[in-house]
């Protein structure tokens, strides 16, 4: 299959709807809660905790809960980290470096813990996003809310199995339980790989703001850095930056088309769990087709509770994006010369979804 027929092509389905479902409805409470209590100032911290129903797709109700878990106490204190930087008014370039080392110790704590998605991609969406907030909440509001929401997230992870969300035979052997057998050596590469791209990434977009004043979003370099570094193979890392490039230009021509209307704030979260929805039904099966939903849903989820000007908020998310890809395939090409073919490096690439 040519590289560009891959772009077309949609694996087929593993009754995704399912777990897809239940991860928008963990968007949705949370959202709908905030809503009716008219504090969607709030709702970027309860979206960040929700990410916890992401992680351990293809697991058992036990090891979902465990795994949840752990992904929830590292969101909720990406939050808190964000919340306690963007209160403190502290420079771009300490959010940067904190953020930078936020994605070390994430992806090496999702290699230890077997985390599923695998990478930093989250970790550091929530901890810049939310340490980019002027005058956001407090950290003794960020962190219970996004708090609670994780706690949804896991309940409703626990229960998933009742409506038929459940391991496909062909992956009942990938997930097991336990400590990965990763060297410190393997580790300390990996944590470095994932601390440089984003830092990196992060110092060319701030840098290019006075050249570009329309972009203003620095951690969104941040993010599509680390998102080639995650598969297993040279290749698919390369093939990985390019379609993350190419799907986020389709996902901000589709939120263009979106915000082209006038829009209430409760259209917005509306749109936030349909586009959750959709990203994840498609996530598995064509990355490209998924950030076409996950760009809208990332940018629109910023929109809620802080909007900005629309122009801004497009050309920054395009042009961060493609800085971000080229650090990142550069970071490919130049830091994984001493990888050793091993179980170790099997298991820090997974080759499992990511979005944002």
């Amino acid at each position: 299959m040519s590289h560009v027929q891959e772009f077309f092509r949609i694996s087929p389905a593993e009754r995704d709807h399912i777990p897809a479902f239940r991860i928008a409805l963990g968007v949705a409470i949370p959202l709908l809660v905030l809503l009716g209590v008219d504090r969607l100032d709030l709702a970027i911290y309860a979206a960040f905790g929700a990410f916890t129903g992401i992680y351990a797709r293809f697991e058992s109700p036990r090891s979902r809960i465990r795994r949840q878990s752990i992904a929830a106490g590292v969101l909720v204190s990406c939050v808190g980290i964000g919340a306690l930087l963007g209160t403190a008014q502290t420079s771009i370039w300490v959010l940067i470096v904190v953020t930078a080392l936020v994605s070390g110790i994430g992806a090496v704590m999702a290699v230890r813990f077997r985390l599923k998605p695998g990478g930093s991609i989250f970790f550091i969406f929530a901890t810049g996003a939310v340490g980019s907030i002027p005058d956001g909440a407090p950290v003794q509001v960020a962190v219970p809310v996004a708090a609670a929401s994780a706690l949804v997230c896991i309940g409703l992870g626990a229960l998933a199995h009742r409506v038929g969300e459940r391991m496909p035979r062909d992956k009942e052997t990938y997930v097991r339980v336990g400590l990965s057998p990763v060297g410190k050596r393997d580790l300390l590469a990996h944590a470095i790989r994932f601390t440089i791209a984003p830092l990196i990434a992060g110092i060319l977009g701030t840098l290019l703001i006075d050249v570009l004043p329309l972009l203003s979003h620095s951690y969104w370099a941040m993010v599509a850095a680390v998102a080639p570094i995650a598969p297993p193979r040279r290749s698919a890392r390369l093939k990985r930056g390019l379609h993350r490039v190419v799907g986020t230009l389709g996902g901000v021509i589709v939120t263009a088309f979106l915000l082209s209307f006038p829009v209430e704030a409760w259209q917005l979260v509306v749109w936030v769990i349909v586009l959750q929805f959709l990203a994840e039904v498609f996530v598995l099966r064509n990355y490209s087709v998924a950030l076409f939903f996950i760009t809208p849903l990332a940018l629109m989820m910023t929109q809620i509770g802080h909007p900005q000007p629309v122009v801004e908020l497009l050309t920054s998310r395009a042009v961060e994006t493609v800085i971000g890809v080229i650090v990142g395939m550069i970071v490919v090409l130049v830091g994984f010369g001493s990888e050793r073919r091993s179980t170790g490096s099997a298991i820090l690439a997974p080759s499992v979804d990511d979005d944002d």
